[in-house]
C-alpha cells in the first residue's frame, strides 16, 4: 500500500509540474538564449620566424599547411596550419604589438555569427559587427575580454578556405 501511495505522490508531483511548466511558465522561455554553439576553430601566434615554425609544425607535429597568405614580395606571412579536420594554427610574423611566442587571438567558430554577436551582446559584450575576411571569406567579428584577450568569431562559409580545407580532410 505504502509503494502505491509512494507512486501516486510522484504521479501527482509530476502532473503539477508538468501544468505549472506549460501554463505558468512563458512557452519562449526557455528559447531565449539560443544556442550559438562556440567551439575552438584556431588559435593565432606570433612569431620570429615563419618558414621554420611552418617547418616544425609540419615534421615535428605532422600538421599540414592548409592555407597560406604570401606578402606582395613573397616573404611568407599568415599561414594556417590544420591539427586535425576541423582545428587550426594560425601563425603570423611577429610584430611590435604582436611579439614573437605570443598567443595573439582564438578564433571561436559559430554556426551563426550574427545569433552569436545578438547573444554575446545581450550577455553584456562589446562585439564589433560582422564582416566578410578579404583574405579566407569567412564571417567574421571580433570581442575582446577583460584582459584585453581578443576571440576572432568565425563563420565558415561554403567558399571559406577554412571550409574548403575542412572539405579536403581525410
Amino acid at each position: 500500500m505504502r509503494r502505491i501511495a509512494s507512486y501516486a505522490r510522484a504521479l501527482g508531483l509530476f502532473a503539477a509540474g508538468a501544468v505549472f511548466g506549460t501554463f505558468v511558465l512563458r512557452p519562449s522561455a526557455a528559447q531565449e538564449k539560443k544556442n550559438i554553439n562556440l567551439h575552438l576553430n584556431h588559435v593565432g601566434i606570433a612569431v620570429k620566424d615563419v618558414d621554420a615554425t611552418v617547418n616544425y609544425y609540419t615534421k615535428v607535429m605532422g600538421y599540414r599547411v592548409a592555407f597560406k597568405f604570401p606578402s606582395p614580395d613573397g616573404r611568407p606571412t599568415t599561414t594556417y596550419m590544420q591539427i586535425n579536420r576541423d582545428t587550426f594554427l594560425e601563425i603570423a610574423p611577429a610584430s611590435d604589438t604582436a611579439l614573437a611566442g605570443t598567443i595573439t587571438h582564438m578564433g571561436i567558430q559559430s554556426d551563426d555569427i550574427k545569433a552569436a554577436v545578438a547573444q554575446l551582446r545581450a550577455n553584456g559584450g562589446d562585439v564589433q559587427d560582422v564582416h566578410v575576411s578579404a583574405q579566407t571569406k569567412a564571417l567574421l567579428s571580433n570581442i575582446t575580454d577583460p584582459n584585453g584577450i581578443r576571440s576572432e568569431l568565425v563563420e565558415l562559409t561554403p567558399d571559406s578556405l577554412h571550409q574548403q580545407a575542412i572539405n579536403r580532410w581525410k
